[in-house]
Formats: structure tokens, sequence, C-alpha cells
């Protein structure tokens, strides 16, 4: 038996998320599919993480326990011969027994991609987050600083966020300008239902003035989602990354 991480590359566009639903196309649903049907074998997947709806990845990463004889160099041309166009396996390799995709991470990256302009691009709909007015990255990093650190971050999650523990370290949080994006990429140790869309969205409402210093801190100290940015849409945030090191 050998345990195998994969890193899966996937536009989340025409999903319903990472985790496997009754009656819906997901990741998780697709990439056990594939594998059945390369190799014969119904074999559950574990994830670094749940992407919800709309939500893409550039290196989401999942294990899972074999005992086919295939060579596990092959596994990323066996399945992405499979797999539909729009999800992709990156790399393959073997891993200890004791490894665990969700449990064993240290770090997750995450990435929000603004168009920040009042043009439309329609091959851009599913895959930013549009923001009309003019934003101001300094104020941007200025909000962000607030953020950084061990907080209990209740007041920046969806209101039906499944969880008993709110506090989870945000490590860094870097905005950069390109050309009409502002590229917001977020790591820490864990994140809560929706979490980073509503951190880039107080950023933005923080750089428009609709929300100021007060607001922040009530949203972060006394978990008041009201005072807290609005929900960025889904298409705009990618998984960048997960660190195991």
């Amino acid at each position: 038996m050998k345990r195998i991480l994969i890193t899966i590359e996937y536009d989340g566009s025409r999903y319903s998320g990472w985790q496997k639903q009754p009656n819906q196309r997901t990741i998780q649903g697709e990439i056990e599919d594939a594998i059945f049907r390369a190799l014969g074998q119904r074999i559950e997947i574990f994830g670094s993480g749940r992407t919800d709806a709309g939500v893409h990845a550039l290196n989401q990463k999942a294990h899972f326990d074999l005992n086919v004889p295939v060579p596990v160099y092959k596994l990323p041309q066996i399945l992405n011969s499979i797999l539909p166009e729009d999800i992709c396996i990156k790399e393959v390799c073997e891993v200890d027994k004791d490894f665990h995709a969700r449990f064993s991470q240290k770090k997750k990256y995450y990435q929000y991609k603004i168009l920040n302009s009042l043009r439309k691009d329609a091959f851009l709909a599913y895959r930013v987050g549009k923001i009309k007015e003019a934003l101001d990255i300094n104020k941007m990093k200025a909000c962000a600083n607030i953020l950084i650190g061990e907080h209990d971050f209740q007041g920046f999650c969806s209101a039906n966020t499944c969880s008993e523990n709110f506090v989870r370290t945000i490590y860094n949080i870097t905005v950069e300008k390109k050309e009409d994006f502002i590229i917001v990429t977020v790591c820490g140790n864990g994140f809560l239902y929706n979490m980073v869309r509503i951190i880039v969205g107080t950023l933005v409402d923080y750089s428009l003035e609709l929300i100021n210093d007060e607001d922040v801190l009530e949203a972060l100290l006394k978990g008041n989602r009201q005072k807290a940015g609005r929900t960025m849409p889904a298409g705009g945030l990618y998984l960048k990354d997960v660190d195991y090191n």
C-alpha cells in the first residue's frame, strides 16, 4: 500500500466546489471517478481543504492510498487523459504513511485577483472579482497590517461557518498592482468559510473609505461581521499553494 500525494490545478467555474455532493459536479468527485476508471478501484481522496463553488486552484494538494501496481510517475499522464480539461494533475509523489494532506499542512496561501477597471472582459468573467472604483493599494496595505497575527476571525467568516474555534494566524498579506489588476495574497495557518473573500472585501471597502480603522478593529476584536467588508465573488479566488515544511 502506497500513500500518494497529488498536486492539482483546476478552474472551479463549472463545479460545486471541492467536496463531493450528491447530484453535483465537484473536483473531488471528478478525480475519484477518474481513478476508478483508470485503475478499477473506488478510492477516497483527502484534500488539503475545501474550496467553494467557483473557486479555483493553482496547487491544491490531496492524498490517497493505492495498492494497484502502477508506477507512481505514470499517474499524471493516466489521470489527465481521463479528467476534464479544466482539471489537471500537475505532480505526484509517494509520501509517508502518516502524512495527511489536511492535517500535515503548516501554511496555506490564497490569492485573490481583482480587475480594477471600468472595462468589461468576457474571458475573465469567472476568474476575477471586479471593482470599478479606483483602489488605493497603500490604503489596502495599511488595512492588511491590522489583520496580520493570531486573532479570533469570527467577524471575518460567513454566518453559517461550522467551527467551534475561530482563532487563526495570518502570517502575511501582500497587495500588488499589475496594470489593471490588483493581486492580494494571504498566507495563514488555516482559513474559515469565506474568510479570504471577506478579508479582501475589507481591504477594498477600507480603500474606498466605506469602513475605517475602528470598524476593522471592532470586527476583529468583537467578532462583529457587520463591521468588516463585503464578501468578494468566488471567481477571483485561487488556492495558490500549501506548505508542509
